[in-house]
Order: C-alpha cells, then structure tokens, then sequence
C-alpha cells in the first residue's frame, strides 16, 4: 500500500510541469532552483518507491540507499526550493538585487555537489552497505572519497549562497519594484514593502490567470495590474 504515494506525488510533478508548459520562463536563480527542486525530487522519490516493493525492499532496506533517498526529497530538494523562494521574495523583504552571477554558480555547486555525495550511496545500498555504520570495507574506500568530494562542492555551494545573500542584503543594487515583471499585485508596491502596502486601491483590468506581459503597443492603466 505504501507505493500509493506515487500516485499524488505523480500528479503534483506533471502539476509543476504544467505549470511551466509555455510559460515565458527566465533562467534566472529562483526558477533554476525551482527545476533543481523537481529534479532531486524525482530522483528521490523514484526510488523511494522502490523502498515499497518488496522484492526491492528486503535487499535495501536500512542501507546507505535510504540515506540516499531521503536526503534526496527531504533535504537538498527542500533546499533547493527554500533558496528558489528567498531569492524570489529577497529584492522585496529587502529592497536590493542579490548577485545574480554568484547565485547561478551557487545553484550549480550545490546541484552537482549533491549528486556527487548521494547518488553513488544508492550504488552502496544496493551493494548491502547497512547505514549508521562507523566503518565500511576497503573495496567501498573509493566511493565513499567520492561522496565526500561532493559534499565539500555542496557545502561551498551553501557557503557561497550565504555570503551572496548577507552581502546583497546591505550593499547590493537598489531593487525595483518589480525585478521579475511579474503580473501580481505584490510586485506593484515599492521594494521594500511600506508599512501601508497600497498608497491607493489597485484597480484589476485582467482574469487571475491571463499571465504574461501586456500586448506591444499597449500601455496597462496606472496602477492597475493582474491578480
């Protein structure tokens, strides 16, 4: 019974790609974060389904390939979408551009790190490597330097990350109100917010899901803006 939980995750991954057919996307830091996030996300929850199955199971179970898994979905992917959401949300809490430049070779440090530490934990596992064990066979020394490569890029990634936000945050550039030309009406107040939010009530010309950018030659009424 436990394999039915591919079932709603399946369905919210096919959501979150929907959510991007067609759209006008811009690989800028917080979308690359957002692919990221699917992307060990479905690793991690692939083989998670495997962890229900018991022919998979029984050779598996309480290995280094669990350790895998769960750092797959529940750590670096929830990372990734936690740093996707600061560095969207950052230009409006703050009211400056964090480094677009560092963030991206950020992103890719702290995706290609986490590949390189956990993916080959899946090779242990299936080679019957029990976890939270202090010592391994000599024939696994090699794999293990290998993870612990990966988890020196993971952590400059984050190291890096750190310091791109804490610098951005006193001494980046000034941050427009709508950095992203978004069509919310979050993005039609000042960067930062005031303390009133709206100096007037904005007035709504569009559906709530007519997105994208308004049509050439046409100028949207001031003030207004899609919700």
């Amino acid at each position: 019974m436990i394999i039915l939980i591919a079932v709603p995750t399946g369905i919210k991954v096919f959501n979150w790609l929907a959510t991007m057919h067609k759209g006008s996307i811009e690989f800028r830091a917080p979308m690359l974060y957002a692919v990221g996030f699917i992307s060990l996300f479905v690793i991690g929850g692939v083989t998670g389904v495997g962890n229900g199955l018991l022919a998979i199971d029984i050779n598996v179970h309480d290995t280094t390939w669990v350790v895998a898994h769960f750092h797959m979905v529940l750590s670096l992917a929830m990372t990734m979408v936690a740093f996707g959401g600061i560095y969207f949300w950052f230009p409006k809490f703050t009211g400056r551009m964090y480094n677009e430049g560092i963030a991206k070779a950020a992103f890719w440090l702290i995706l290609i790190g986490s590949l390189i530490a956990f993916v080959p934990f899946f090779k242990l596992g299936l080679e019957g490597m029990p976890r939270r064990y202090w010592s391994y066979p000599a024939e696994f020394t090699g794999i293990y330097r290998l993870t612990i490569i990966g988890g020196y890029i993971l952590i400059a990634g984050f190291l890096i990350t750190l310091v791109n936000v804490v610098r951005s945050a006193f001494a980046g550039e000034r941050a427009p109100a709508n950095p992203w030309d978004a069509r919310s009406l979050e993005w039609t107040i000042p960067s930062p917010v005031p303390s009133y939010n709206f100096e007037t009530i904005p007035v709504i010309t569009a559906g709530p899901y007519e997105y994208g950018k308004p049509e050439e030659g046409k100028a949207m009424p001031e003030g207004a803006k899609v919700v």
